[in-house]
């Protein structure tokens, strides 16, 4: 869910008490967790292992330079970490939301707790590598962890150029993405063609068609998987909220249809992790807890979506 914006006509005096109380007021937000550390999985052969729920910020960081929405970002992003949350996933395409991260990390002093993944966003391959740039300095990181071509555009020129960063270790990981269930076919035969690190797609509960070739191919090729639109943009849940958990939904922890949604996805074998946007602090703890033991084993993920399909 996304918070009720503040009055513009109270944002200028609202920014300044936030600046005056900032300093002090959030170091306390990046404390370590105070419950157990959320789940990891290996992204397949590259040692690295990322919590399963990870952060999105398409639309929820895209808040240009309004210091209120740009404080409860940056407290969005310190509850995520307080609560073992690592990788982050933006674009140049999504407005101001690298700006707003490099605004929250700067801030919470928190550039070496992030697994930065980012995406090369143009047709013309020629100029990947300074829109990259950019990007890095609006992070205002050393490098990304991970670069990705978003949604195939210019995929064979783009991907070179990442081959490229990576072999000279400007980039650990590279890979490509999806969404909304859109050109799988390209998807797949790109992933049997190309050593990718990871690709990313549209999976929740009711999206559900990457489980036929995408998945399986994933495990397959030692691809890893970043699970975008867990909520459909929140369509999901606000076609759920005002229906019952099943009572049997206690078995797993899920104490919300959120954490139902996210544990069904991030107990796929092929899944590394699923990457919910949000603008509540709240909802970063939710999310993360998801990322918790007990998970759903298949004969559970099966009664999962029965009961959603069924409602």
């Amino acid at each position: 869910m996304t918070n009720p914006r503040p009055d513009p006509s109270r944002r200028k005096l609202l920014g300044g008490l936030l600046a005056a109380t900032a300093v002090t007021a959030l170091p306390s937000l990046i404390a370590p967790a105070r419950a157990a550390e959320p789940l990891t999985r290996e992204l397949p052969g590259t040692g690295a292992a990322l919590p399963r729920v990870g952060l999105g910020s398409w639309i929820t960081f895209n808040v240009g330079d309004d210091p209120v929405l740009l404080e409860e970002c940056t407290e969005v992003m310190a509850a995520f970490f307080a609560e073992g949350g690592r990788l982050i996933d933006s674009s140049p395409m999504y407005g101001s939301s690298q700006a707003t991260i490099g605004h929250a990390l700067k801030r919470l002093g928190a550039v070496d707790r992030v697994y930065a993944a980012d995406k090369v966003w143009t047709s013309s391959p020629s100029e990947g590598p300074e829109q990259i740039e950019a990007s890095r300095q609006a992070w205002g990181i050393p490098r990304f962890d991970m670069l990705q071509v978003h949604n195939l555009l210019g995929w064979e020129g783009n991907l070179e150029t990442l081959m490229a960063m990576k072999e000279a270790g400007e980039v650990r990981h590279l890979g490509i993405t999806t969404s909304h269930g859109r050109r799988h076919g390209e998807v797949e035969r790109i992933m049997q063609r190309v050593p990718l690190d990871s690709v990313q797609l549209t999976y929740n509960i009711v999206d559900r068609e990457a489980e036929q070739r995408l998945l399986p191919l994933a495990r397959e090729r030692g691809i890893g998987v970043i699970a975008n639109r867990p909520f459909q943009q929140k369509r999901l849940i606000r076609r759920l909220e005002d229906k019952p958990l099943p009572p049997w939904a206690a078995e797993i922890a899920a104490e919300t249809w959120a954490q139902f949604i996210l544990k069904f996805i991030i107990s796929h074998p092929a899944v590394t992790c699923a990457i919910p946007a949000t603008t509540q602090v709240v909802h970063v703890r939710e999310n993360l807890a998801a990322a918790r033991e007990p998970l759903p084993d298949d004969a559970m993920r099966n009664r999962m979506a029965d009961y959603v399909r069924n409602l």
